[in-house]
């Protein structure tokens, strides 16, 4: 079972980390068996995302090397470790926000319709078919898990001057 570092720590507040944090780029780590202290991450993340007003959030976003991410697009909450797409269907642009990206909205073309396996919350095998907005929250959040950002969809000149301006909001916040 993978231990996460400070436990007790973490969960007094979860801080969403923004761009330019190394561990936003990393491909983070898969987890064999959800246990207490798995289940309580994905419970403080799903606090956070609330409050950060978001629809997704996945563990490198408040600074944990794990393969977690938590959705909920207005049909309820979903909490899943080690996701991943087994099929894909169609294609459709959206515009997208992030909350480890204040401020950028990108057009990002994705799956209309996704087939997910990952563990719950519970530590059982679980498959989703998504569709539409929840389809797309999760291929986003997974995004994460790859170390990859709504950043890397833009082309090379509107990149460099994302990746200047999120720099600059990530200095006058620190």
């Amino acid at each position: 079972m993978y231990f996460i570092r400070g436990y007790a720590k973490i969960f007094d507040m979860l801080k969403i980390y923004i761009y330019g944090e190394p561990i936003l780029r990393k491909k983070a780590k898969p987890i064999s068996v959800v246990g207490e202290e798995i289940s309580g991450l994905l419970e403080q993340m799903l606090e956070a995302m609330y409050q950060g007003k978001g629809i997704g959030l996945a563990a490198p976003q408040v600074g944990q090397d794990l393969r977690l991410i938590v959705v909920d697009v207005g049909s309820g909450p979903l909490k899943l470790c080690n996701p991943k797409i087994l099929k894909k269907h169609g294609s459709g642009c959206m515009e997208e926000g992030c909350l480890s990206l204040p401020d950028l909205i990108v057009n990002v073309r994705r799956a209309k319709k996704v087939e997910v396996e990952a563990l719950n919350e519970h530590n059982q095998l679980i498959k989703i078919v998504a569709d539409d907005l929840l389809a797309r929250a999760i291929q986003h959040e997974i995004d994460h898990l790859e170390g990859k950002l709504l950043v890397d969809y833009l082309p090379w000149y509107k990149r460099w001057l994302a990746k200047r301006r999120l720099l600059k909001i990530r200095r006058n916040i620190n």
